[in-house]
């Protein structure tokens, strides 16, 4: 395992890395703030212990940076001049766990062990998180490698998302490879259909309801922004809400704070929104339909979703992907598509995109032949 340790003190990063290769742990040491960042954006560290009192860039403006940059590494804060509240600070703004010096040995090797086991546990829920949502980003063509890219940058950061595109164009996907690489993937990913719920009802899912505020509220109740505190709240279709839900949902981003229906204590949170649309929201505020201020308040970052008619070379991809899947899930042996199949699909329009492409797929396999011909193209697909 490789460890970085970040001290301005020769002796001390000397020693402590010493220490480190006597129990079979690789150490590098960088001695300022600067090293420190440069060698933690390009190296993966299964830790880093890093000194508080430095010259130039501090122990804490590293932990900040580095965080903010997305390093997943456990950060272990060393000094020998802190105090509790020094502590408790750190620990708030992300460190793993705070030692002092003189350094002990043993709760030197005791913080490592937890500190790799932590890591090791983050990386193997993400592998689980990934199976659970069973789906990944295909396609090689320009816009979708472009899309890639800007999620690869969107991620680590904590601005708000606005995802546009047509229906079944793969909205929620791109909102959960946000969450799923964002520093908040550890933390709860709620989804809300604006478009599902009654008007009259979408209060009390997104800020939740006290016992007794109205008749049927037995219970109190936890609406969406609250159970996703720390984490991510995704507004599917959210240019189907009501005028009066937007503005509520505006002042929870303004103010982090919300009042549950029939309460008079207001609870804070902390929650990334992601919001998508299939409409044009600049045509909805034109019509009255949509805030302005909340449009603002969204698109920080917009990202735009392709329709599969604009990236039609991807389909064979698409449909061999759907194919394998599709196979593994019902237990058959994978089928494979002819290329006179895969070509007549990808010539065909797609309105309904990606979703439309994968029942197509489903309906071939079921009802085609192995593998799948053009013929089974002709008779079950309505070209």
């Amino acid at each position: 395992m490789k460890v970085l340790i970040v001290d301005d003190e020769r002796a001390i990063r000397n020693s402590l890395k010493e220490i480190l290769e006597m129990e079979n742990y690789q150490a590098e040491t960088a001695e300022n703030g600067a090293d420190a960042c440069t060698k933690a954006e390009k190296e993966k560290y299964d830790a880093i212990f890093c000194d508080i009192k430095m010259p130039g860039m501090d122990g804490i403006e590293v932990l900040q940076k580095l965080i903010a940059d997305g390093v997943e590494s456990p950060i272990i804060m060393i000094s020998g001049h802190a105090d509790i509240n020094t502590a408790v600070d750190c620990i708030k703004k992300g460190a793993f766990d705070f030692i002092e010096k003189p350094l002990d040995l043993n709760r030197i090797l005791i913080t490592l062990k937890n500190a790799t086991d932590k890591a090791t546990l983050v990386k193997e829920t993400k592998i689980l998180k990934k199976k659970i949502y069973g789906q990944e980003m295909i396609g090689e063509a320009e816009p979708v490698r472009h899309l890639r890219e800007m999620i690869g940058k969107v991620a680590p950061t904590h601005a708000s998302v606005l995802i546009t595109g047509p229906n079944g164009s793969g909205k929620e996907l791109v909102a959960q490879s946000i969450y799923q690489l964002s520093p908040r993937s550890m933390m709860p990913f709620v989804e809300v259909n604006c478009a599902a719920i009654p008007s009259e009802l979408i209060d009390s899912e997104l800020f939740g309801h006290k016992k007794g505020s109205f008749t049927s509220a037995i219970r109190d109740h936890k609406g969406k922004f609250e159970q996703a505190d720390g984490g991510t709240i995704f507004l599917d279709e959210i240019g189907d809400m009501s005028l009066a839900a937007q503005a509520k949902v505006l002042r929870v981003l303004q103010e982090r704070k919300l009042t549950p229906v029939g309460g008079d204590k207001e609870i804070t949170v902390d929650v990334r929104v992601i919001a998508a649309t299939n409409k044009n929201l600049q045509e909805e505020i034109a019509e009255g339909r949509f805030r302005e201020d909340l449009y603002h308040r969204l698109s920080v970052i917009v990202l735009k979703v392709p329709a599969l008619d604009e990236r039609k070379d991807d389909i064979p991809l698409l449909v061999n992907y759907f194919s394998e899947r599709i196979c593994n899930e019902i237990g058959q042996p994978v089928r494979v598509f002819s290329p006179e199949a895969l070509r007549m699909l990808a010539e065909r329009s797609w309105p309904g995109n990606i979703r439309e492409l994968r029942n197509v797929v489903e309906r071939l396999l079921i009802l085609g032949g192995t593998p799948v011909s053009a013929d089974d193209v002709r008779d079950y697909v309505n070209l």
